[in-house]
């Protein structure tokens, strides 16, 4: 299944020289997307991170979120929402 999320920095974070935690996260999400439970990423203008993973559920894409250090560590949280196929052509195709 797919799953959206959309990346949320937490107003409680504080970021004190990030550069070993950021380079942690860079590392964490290229082996995620390296064996395909991360699908896409990209960032906002406001330089939010989207992800579309590939997961079993919400619950399953969370406790993967979960393993990220910035998660982990209490900077960044997400919001999932599961991605449906689209239905829309079935109501104008016979």
């Amino acid at each position: 299944m797919k799953i959206l999320a959309i990346e949320k920095e937490l107003e409680t974070a504080v970021w004190q020289k990030p550069e070993d935690l950021l380079r942690d996260e860079a590392c964490h999400v290229y082996e995620l997307y390296r064996s395909g439970c991360i699908r896409e990423i990209y960032f906002t203008e406001h330089k939010s991170a989207v992800l579309v993973l590939e997961a079993e559920d919400k619950k399953a894409a969370t406790a993967l979120l979960n393993t990220l250090p910035l998660v982990k560590h209490g900077k960044i949280q997400f919001e999932l929402m599961e991605l449906q196929p689209y239905t829309g052509y079935e109501r104008i195709m016979k």
